[in-house]
């Protein structure tokens, strides 16, 4: 292994608006243009905003504790480095293993959507059913635009980060254009359905839609993973963090307001690109309606590119640290990532459109529970770092940190509990807890195998020396 410390093998080529639209790009993806029907749907608009408003409250929060540990140590892993140095390798472990399902989670995710995403776009897309799963047909076509945008995402993330954040700036402004675009047709031609409070469900709906919102504002949390790759004061990585949150939280309130002044829930759900039939709807177009749909596009592309760089690194640290194999910390001498693991990652990746539509329902609300379990050990990692190292240089350190701290801990449980079986919102058995089964299993495999963690621990990050 090389000796060169971990935080110095990234080259520092990340501008503040490059974090800045990584972050945001990653958490407004493709689930705004897709899921807001069945929001809609579940929890009615206003039942919908409020789950939208408990988690961007929720995120925001444990944003603001990201913004001190990302200052304090602004490395690549992210969440593993804070972890590592508060909890330990087993606890650090854990913590960026449920990270790294949340991240896979959207890369398959996306993987998915962008046939499905054509399929609205192109007519007589899907071709050649293979199979079903779930009473969802497989198409042939859907395999392999999946498996090929894959092998090119994975590409353009192998040969360098630049290029990658590059790409990323031009597809945000194309789905900010997007939605002030929907937000001006609902203003200027809306009419709000009548509807019950809540979509007549309760607040169970608003539950329903509450566990979604976690895989939905995932992303804010590249920024500490990349942090090593960003040539940036401390201090502003903090800063950035909690307002990307801000920005993403701000956008899908407005599309699920611009979306409810379309049509009903009912209508938007029967819709396989629910914000494209609501502007559709909105403008009598079905021209600006594909448009939109090229713009969830972007959005697809967005996330993808966004969590590929974020898994990409969270496994890498795990395998610098000794947690996975050593081979997965390799850096690639010309481009400067970590090559082999992204192509584990997008290797992955390319065979999730066999399990067709149906999965990424499964994957939104496996992968949620992985994200919101990461969250909770960093808000911990939070509270022993400040008890055991207050003296530790905090660039961004925040004011009345154990208010936040506890906040933050309460409401990342609440939302763990929504996951559990007895909550109304809970996992269903056999696939979504199957696939935290699935991941569990493997984890504790890969752990094992690789032997005695504490042996490859860098100082930088285990001891007292900052």
């Amino acid at each position: 292994m090389n000796d060169k410390p971990t935080h110095d093998k990234f080259e520092r080529v990340l501008s503040r608006r490059d974090l800045f639209v990584l972050a945001v790009g990653a958490m407004v993806g493709w689930g705004w243009i897709i899921q807001s029907g069945y929001w809609i749907n579940e929890g009615g608009v206003d039942g919908s905003i409020l789950a939208f408003v408990l988690g961007g409250l929720m995120v925001s929060v444990v944003g603001l504790i990201y913004g001190e540990l990302a200052s304090a140590m602004p490395y690549v892993g992210g969440e593993h480095v804070y972890s590592l140095r508060a909890l330990g390798p087993f606890g650090s472990f854990v913590c960026t293993w449920a990270l790294v399902l949340g991240y896979v989670g959207v890369v398959v995710f996306e993987v998915v959507a962008l046939p499905s995403a054509l399929a609205y776009i192109v007519p007589g897309f899907n071709a050649i059913q293979l199979w079903t799963v779930a009473g969802e047909p497989v198409y042939a076509t859907w395999i392999l635009v999946g498996g090929v945008g894959a092998i090119v995402m994975t590409l353009l993330n192998y040969r360098g980060v630049r290029p990658a954040a590059q790409f990323q700036t031009l597809l945000a402004v194309i789905i900010g254009l997007a939605g002030i675009t929907l937000t001006i047709g609902a203003v200027t031609n809306g009419s709000s359905p009548s509807a019950p409070p809540l979509g007549g469900v309760g607040i169970a709906g608003v539950f329903t839609v509450a566990i979604m919102t976690p895989f939905m504002f995932v992303g804010f949390d590249v920024i500490p993973q990349a942090a090593g790759e960003a040539d940036v004061e401390p201090r502003t990585l903090g800063i950035i963090i909690p307002i990307a949150v801000g920005v993403a939280a701000l956008f899908y309130i407005a599309v699920i307001w611009a979306s409810g002044q379309s049509m009903s829930g009912s209508q938007l759900v029967e819709s396989s690109l629910p914000a494209a039939a609501a502007m559709e709807s909105l403008f009598d177009s079905l021209l600006i309606g594909r448009i939109m749909a090229l713009a969830g596009i972007a959005g697809i592309l967005t996330s993808w590119n966004s969590f590929l760089l974020g898994a990409s690194r969270a496994v890498y640290a795990l395998a610098e640290s000794g947690m996975l194999p050593e081979s997965l910390s390799e850096i690639h001498p010309k481009h400067n990532t970590p090559k082999n693991a992204l192509l584990l990652i997008g290797g992955l990746s390319v065979f999730s459109p066999l399990f067709g539509e149906q999965m990424l329902v499964w994957i939104v609300n496996a992968s949620g529970l992985g994200l919101v379990l990461a969250w909770v050990l960093v808000v911990v990692s939070f509270f022993v770092l400040r008890r055991r190292e207050p003296d530790m240089d905090r660039p961004f350190k925040l004011p009345y940190g154990r208010v936040f701290g506890t906040l933050a801990l309460i409401l990342t449980v609440f939302f763990v509990g929504l996951y559990l079986p007895g909550a109304p919102s809970a996992l269903s058995w056999p696939f979504e807890w199957g696939i935290i089964l699935f991941w569990t299993l493997l984890g504790a495999c890969m752990y094992v195998i690789s032997g005695d963690t504490t042996s490859h621990v860098k100082p930088s990050v285990e001891g007292h020396d900052r």
